[in-house]
């Protein structure tokens, strides 16, 4: 009997067109592939096998450092957010992973650990974001700080994060740019800046390292953009299936709190997908899902396990398959329609949903 379940298919030949695409528009520049949050939703581990050539991935926490490594990944893995505590500094060593330092605490207790081995450093310079990173001022003294101990491999790699690379009329980025290079002017070291806008919009931020996230799952980074107008391929499709055909007339509501009233005699496929499979709440009466090529609309409210779409006099059955987001319906436009961004989107998926990985 074939499952019901929702499923989440994930191209790996798109992840690795979009890879690609990234080494086009930067062909100077090494790739850290940014992999946290379970490959924006991808599937983490599956992820890293599939990018063959990256030379580097970029991971937010040690707990999935760790989880690549035990799953036989043995490439550079980069701590995007470095150490939270000292005690994860002889893991940091054991497990041959790199770290980003952002602030003067991390620093210093990096320089007083007593390590079995030197590791590599990324030091993070706050140019504008306000969120992680040295300030410009004291970058001097911790560099050399860090340039001399023996707990630190050299020359440390130099790295900030753009706040609005996205917005090609705003002036930030260039003047984090600018300032970002003021600051470093007197450090040797290889240099990482540009996220997947940067990739994009601002070539002159490329550098030594490019840091890829969106972008190589298939879905752009701008506000108002679709992948496929970078030359990207969406990697998730996400699925599910008809598990009743119902009609319903005129004036008859539809689901919880009657939010959805038919105005004229219809019939509703209900899709078992929901709130606790990660498609959002706010799709309620706001959305739309293919099924058998027809674009049809989503009435009535998202409840936990299931949602109604208006099929009309469309021949569709239990069973027939439903694409919630994919290559036919980006998931961009879906998170313009419940006013979000794609990554909440990806990264919500949960644990209901059977993935599967197809060449």
């Amino acid at each position: 009997m074939k499952s019901r379940r929702p499923q989440a298919i994930i191209n790996l030949n798109a992840l690795n067109h979009n890879f690609f695409r990234v080494k086009q528009l930067a062909p100077a520049s090494k790739v850290l592939a940014v992999l946290k949050a379970n490959a924006y939703g991808h599937g983490m581990l599956a992820v890293a096998q599939a990018l063959k050539h990256a030379d580097a991935l970029g991971v937010a926490r040690i707990d999935e450092a760790l989880a690549l490594r035990a799953g036989g990944i043995t490439k550079p893995i980069v701590l995007l957010e470095g150490f939270f505590h000292p005690d994860e500094l002889q893991q940091v060593v054991a497990s041959n992973l790199q770290l980003v330092i952002h602030h003067r605490e991390q620093a210093a207790a990096l320089l007083a650990a007593r390590l079995d081995a030197p590791v590599r450093v990324w030091l993070k310079v706050d140019s504008g974001m306000h969120r992680l990173g040295i300030y410009p001022d004291e970058f001097k003294e911790l560099h050399q700080c860090l340039s001399q101990s023996s707990n630190v491999q050299t020359p440390i790699r130099l790295m900030s994060h753009f706040a609005c690379s996205d917005e090609l009329a705003n002036p930030a980025t260039l003047r984090q740019l600018q300032l970002f290079r003021q600051t470093i002017s007197s450090a040797e070291g290889e240099v990482s800046l540009a996220n997947s806008a940067a990739i994009l919009n601002w070539p002159q931020s490329h550098a030594d390292w490019v840091r890829p996230g969106l972008m190589l799952y298939g879905v752009s980074p701008m506000a108002d953009g679709s992948g496929d107008t970078h030359g990207l391929q969406p990697v998730m499709t996400l699925s599910s299936s008809v598990i009743a055909v119902r009609h319903v007339k005129a004036g008859e509501a539809v689901g919880y709190g009657g939010s959805w009233i038919a105005t004229h005699n219809t019939r509703l496929a209900v899709v078992a997908i929901g709130y606790g499979d990660g498609y959002p709440r706010a799709a309620s009466n706001n959305a739309d899902v293919i099924i058998n090529s027809q674009r049809l609309p989503v009435v009535g409210r998202v409840s936990m396990d299931m949602i109604t779409v208006d099929i009309g006099q469309q021949s569709v059955a239990v069973g027939d398959n439903v694409i919630l987001w994919g290559p036919q319906l980006p998931v961009e436009q879906l998170a313009q329609r419940v006013d979000t961004i794609p990554y909440e989107l990806l990264c919500n998926i949960t644990s209901r949903v059977q993935f599967s990985y197809v060449e």
